[in-house]
């Protein structure tokens, strides 16, 4: 019987987020699989409005491990950053001959998974062997 092993991971997500769940989720996908400090750089220097949000969460799952599961910070990995649905505000505006529309104002869940990397042991760089010249005469 083979032992799995388990890996610890710090969660942190936020809930209602004021954006909806397709721009959000440009940002998870920047960030996927990022070293946590470059993802960190990542949202930092984004142009997004809510790259602040997502960057709050980042900094939230990088405290809880660090904190509560006493992992290496330097070691950190986003393993899963991803978004969801949460509600929606209806809100009406006045139109034309007396109507209505509707507008609509999403809200959106995002949830990030930091796990530690394992230390890969270094392994030597092997030279490519050189190719000789076979000369026809």
């Amino acid at each position: 019987m083979v032992k799995k092993q388990e890996h610890k991971q710090s969660v942190a997500r936020a809930r209602a987020i004021r954006t909806s769940p397709r721009k959000l989720n440009l940002l998870a996908q920047s960030i996927r699989g990022l070293k946590a400090d470059k993802a960190v750089a990542q949202l930092t220097f984004s142009k997004k409005r809510v790259s602040g949000e997502a960057k709050k969460v980042l900094l939230s799952a990088i405290a809880n491990a660090e904190h509560n599961l006493g992992m290496d910070v330097d070691r950190l990995r986003v393993a899963e950053a991803y978004v969801g649905k949460a509600m929606v505000m209806k809100r009406m505006i006045a139109a034309a001959k007396g109507s209505g529309k509707r507008i609509l104002k999403p809200f959106s869940n995002m949830t990030i998974i930091l796990r530690e990397q394992e230390a890969a042991p270094k392994a030597k760089k092997e030279k490519p062997a050189k190719a000789t010249k076979k000369e026809n005469v």
